[in-house]
C-alpha cells in the first residue's frame, strides 16, 4: 500500500511504522490518521510481524493535531473527528496482539502524546518531551491520555500535567514511569533495537494474550482476573511456542519460537 503521510516498513518480524510530517513535526491531519488506521490493520494481519515501531521522522515524535490545517476547513464536530480520525488509531493500538514500542525521538504533544502513551513501551531520547498541550487551546485531553495517564502516574500528578500543560522532559518522564528507558538521542536506534530484537523471537501469541489481560486487569476485579488468567492460560497452552518452549527446557537448548 503506498501512503503519502507515513512509512511502513516490515523487516526481520519488525514493522516500522514512521509519522513522516517533518515539516510540520509530524502534526495530525485528516490524511495521516487514516494512513495510520490503515498501517496498524496492514500490521495486524501480516504473520510475519512479531513487534511494531511507531516513530516520527526529523526531531519530532508528534506534535497533535494540525491546527493550521484544521482551520482552514468548515467547521466540523470534535466529536465526530474523534471518532472517525483518532479513537480508532487508539483502539487498534491498544487491541493490537503484538507489542508496540514507541521509539520517542522528539516531542509528543497533545494527541501526540496520547499516541505514545498507547504503546506497549516507549523508549526516549534524552531531548524527547511530552505534553499535554489540550489546555493551552481551551481543550481538554483526548484519544485516551485521559484513562492512560492516572494509571501510569496516579490522579493527583495526571491533574496538574492535564490542567497546566506541563512540559515533561524524559528523564523526568522516566521518574514518573510514563515511560520505560532513556539513552541519548546517538543511541536511540541501538536502544530500540534490543527491544526489537527480543520481541521478534519472542513467544508472540503470550504476549498478545499477557497485552490483553493486563488492559483487562484496569477494570476488573480479582476474581474475575482469575478467571481470565485461567481462559487465556488454557490459549497459551495449545500454542505452537509452549510446546516449543517446554522441548527447548527439556533438551537444554534456546527456545525458537514462531509466535504461533
Amino acid at each position: 500500500m503506498d501512503f503519502q503521510f507515513i512509512k511502513l516498513e516490515v523487516t526481520g518480524g519488525v514493522a516500522t511504522l514512521t509519522l513522516n510530517r517533518p515539516e510540520v513535526y509530524n502534526a495530525l491531519n485528516d490524511g495521516i490518521t487514516y494512513e495510520i488506521q490503515d498501517a496498524l490493520k496492514l500490521a495486524a494481519k501480516d504473520a510475519s510481524v512479531r513487534v511494531i515501531v511507531l516513530t516520527g521522522s526529523g526531531k519530532a515524535f508528534c506534535s497533535g493535531q494540525d491546527l493550521k490545517a484544521a482551520s482552514g476547513q468548515e467547521k466540523r464536530s470534535f466529536m465526530q473527528s474523534l471518532h472517525k480520525r483518532y479513537n480508532p488509531i487508539i483502539s487498534a493500538m491498544r487491541s493490537m496482539p503484538k507489542p508496540i514500542i514507541c521509539r520517542l525521538n522528539g516531542v509528543a504533544a497533545g494527541a501526540g502524546c496520547s499516541l505514545a502513551l498507547a504503546c506497549d513501551m516507549i523508549i526516549a531520547s534524552e531531548e524527547a518531551t511530552l505534553i499535554e498541550v489540550f489546555v493551552n487551546i481551551g481543550l481538554v485531553p483526548d484519544s485516551g491520555s485521559s484513562y492512560f495517564l492516572p494509571r501510569l502516574i496516579g490522579m493527583a500528578k495526571a491533574f496538574e500535567l492535564c490542567s497546566m500543560g506541563s512540559k515533561v522532559k524524559a528523564a523526568e518522564a522516566l521518574q514518573l514511569g510514563l515511560i520505560n528507558k532513556v539513552v541519548s538521542a546517538d543511541q536511540l536506534d541501538a536502544a530500540v533495537k534490543e527491544y526489537t530484537d527480543y520481541f521478534a523471537q519472542a513467544p508472540t501469541k503470550a504476549i498478545g494474550l499477557i497485552k490483553r489481560m493486563l488492559n483487562k486487569s484496569t477494570t476488573a476485579t480479582l476474581e474475575e482476573m482469575l478467571e481470565y488468567e485461567a481462559y487465556c492460560q488454557e490459549i497459551a497452552g495449545t500454542s505452537e511456542d509452549y510446546k516449543e518452549g517446554v522441548s527447548a527446557f527439556l533438551e537444554k537448548r534456546k527456545a525458537v519460537f514462531t509466535g504461533r
